[in-house]
């Protein structure tokens, strides 16, 4: 019989979405209704995968909002997240939204945005749109030249006493 595999994995989310209730139950199998805050709880548990055992610890967070820092404890030696969000709270899924791009930054993966998917933002923010790479220095130029052609039309091309900011 293979030695059990010891995994770390945090349980994440915007506050009051069930990230305990969802522990709790799977740990011990009863549903805990009652809310209240956690600041953080570890529970370990065994549990049998395609005939492989393993030893889990189960990090189960204070929740987090689109401005909380990652503690340290939540990306030292954790193995995988399961991020949670309530299906009654648009809140929550904007913020599961953001908590797993900061993920990504923390743990270095790279995910590569489609141009398309940028001038869609820039779209919905009423702003232009320029891909460039910082290695050519050519489209870093025209950036710049762009962001200040955009300024000028903000502007409508003469100077005036109020300024308006031009976003890109």
């Amino acid at each position: 019989m293979p030695q059990p595999k010891y995994r770390k994995i945090a349980v994440i989310g915007y506050r009051s979405v069930g990230k305990s209730s969802l522990t709790i139950q799977f740990v011990e199998g009863q549903f805990v209704d009652s809310y209240d805050p956690t600041i953080e709880n570890t529970f370990n548990k065994m549990v049998s995968v395609n005939g492989q055992d393993f030893n889990l610890q189960l990090v189960d967070t204070a929740g987090q909002d689109e401005y909380s820092i990652f503690p340290q404890s939540h990306s030292m030696d954790i193995h995988g997240y399961v991020l949670v969000y309530a299906v009654t709270s648009m809140k929550s899924f904007e913020v599961v939204q953001v908590l797993h791009d900061k993920l990504l930054d923390m743990v270095g993966k790279i995910q590569v945005i489609k141009p398309e998917e940028g001038k869609k933002l820039a779209h919905s923010w009423g702003a232009a749109f320029m891909e460039s790479s910082a290695k050519e220095n050519e489209t870093a130029v025209e950036v710049f030249k762009r962001i200040i052609l955009e300024m000028e039309k903000a502007d409508g091309n003469v100077p005036s006493e109020d300024k308006k900011c031009a976003v890109m």
